[in-house]
């Protein structure tokens, strides 16, 4: 199940989102994710999988590979199911003693898990699709203006994009623990859920140390190399718009406003 998950890993492919500026991704990514929490109809929802439907087929990244990021979440998209399926109130269509079951209950699961599903497919995009460098380069450049105010843009770009470069080291990392204890007969798979979590316990100390460990030699090797932050700092590739990436915000705002207009229609 570590393996799984994407959030965090670059998937390297030619590809016209590959080649978008990072900043216009980014800004995308951030409105798409508003742009859920605006729907308030599910049928808008086939607005929104044709669109990420679009997305993904212009990415090039194999459908299953992006839906493989939701399995280590499916007990969440469950709990949010079931929670709303027996505690929303309504018209009933299935009573069995403290089990109720009405129809807007069925409407309201089916609207979260489908929230949930494409909160999640829309941001492993955003890491998928753009490297880890550029990334940065984006968070930076879209901070900046806030610098005004005092903010350490570049600094907080950079945490931002370590945090994420290293989800999949530390997965790695956890996925070689586990392995190693279970050569010496740990069991993280047998019992209830309880149990599994309980097991999974031993893993943390050694998870801690080897994640301090890897921040240590991070932080050595920049200051190796003489890093002092993003004062006086130039790019080897600096960011420009071109067509492309005026053409992805037209087509991204003709989404919103039809987003925004759906949800006073309905």
């Amino acid at each position: 199940m570590l393996r799984d998950i994407t959030i965090g890993q670059y998937y390297p492919v030619e590809s016209a989102i590959h080649r978008l500026d990072p900043r216009i991704k980014i800004s995308i990514s951030f409105l798409y994710l508003i742009s859920l929490f605006i729907v308030k109809d599910i049928r808008v929802f086939g607005l929104v999988t044709l669109f990420l439907l679009m997305i993904i087929k212009m990415s090039k990244v194999p459908v299953n590979y992006i839906l493989r990021g939701l399995k280590p979440i499916f007990l969440i998209i469950i709990f949010a199911f079931v929670i709303n399926l027996f505690m929303t109130p309504g018209d009933s269509i299935f009573h069995y003693g403290i089990f109720n079951i009405t129809i807007q209950g069925v409407y309201q699961a089916v609207f979260m898990v489908l929230r949930l599903v494409y909160l999640i497919v829309g941001t492993s995009l955003l890491t998928l699709t753009t490297s880890p460098i550029a990334l940065t380069d984006g968070i930076e450049h879209l901070l900046t203006p806030f610098k005004k105010i005092g903010l350490p843009a570049h600094e907080l770009a950079m945490m931002m994009t370590i945090a994420l470069r290293f989800i999949p080291t530390l997965l790695e990392e956890t996925d070689k623990i586990m392995k190693a204890q279970m050569a010496r007969g740990a069991d993280f798979e047998s019992g209830n859920i309880f149990n599994r979590a309980k097991a999974l316990v031993p893993l943390l100390v050694p998870l801690f140390i080897s994640a301090f460990r890897r921040a240590d030699e991070l932080a050595m090797a920049m200051e190796a190399r003489c890093y002092r932050g993003g004062e006086n700092r130039t790019r080897m590739k600096v960011l420009k718009y071109e067509k492309r990436d005026v053409l992805a915000g037209l087509v991204f705002g003709l989404y919103v406003a039809l987003i925004v207009g759906l949800r006073f229609i309905m």
